[in-house]
């Protein structure tokens, strides 16, 4: 029974990985990127609300959802103010710290057009990369 078990173990760790990616580049391609099809935004959309009521969301995900409400009420450099804080204070933050400016930088751009949010641009991720190593 041991061995039948290991053959299983070890089938699951070969086909399970291969399955979640397969899954993952699934969904990414059934997401319209564009605003052309809303049908599939919002299949996009629910499919992530359910994902996200059975999984707890990482740290640095609550965080980017935090900085980007706070820019829409305020401005980008609050917000950018804030992550760099965070950065420099976690570094479990500042591994992700360039994926949050991204974000930052797209709600930005949303919110006051690409000359409105150039104005807001500077290095906040620089330290954190450095601190994180490569």
């Amino acid at each position: 029974m041991n061995t039948a078990a290991r053959r299983i173990g070890r089938t699951l760790a070969l086909v399970l990985p291969v399955v979640l990616v397969l899954s993952g580049t699934l969904a990414v391609t059934r997401v319209s990127w564009s605003n052309s099809d809303s049908g599939s935004v919002l299949a996009a959309a629910s499919s992530k609300q359910a994902s996200t009521r059975s999984v707890p969301r990482a740290v640095h995900e609550v965080l980017r959802d935090q900085l980007v409400a706070e820019l829409q009420e305020k401005d980008p450099g609050v917000a950018l103010t804030r992550l760099q804080q965070e950065s420099d204070r976690r570094p479990s933050i500042a591994r992700h710290c360039a994926t949050i400016a991204r974000a930052l930088g797209r709600a930005a751009v949303a919110k006051y057009g690409p000359q409105g949010a150039q104005k807001f641009s500077r290095p906040v991720c620089a330290r954190a990369r450095n601190a994180s190593g490569p």
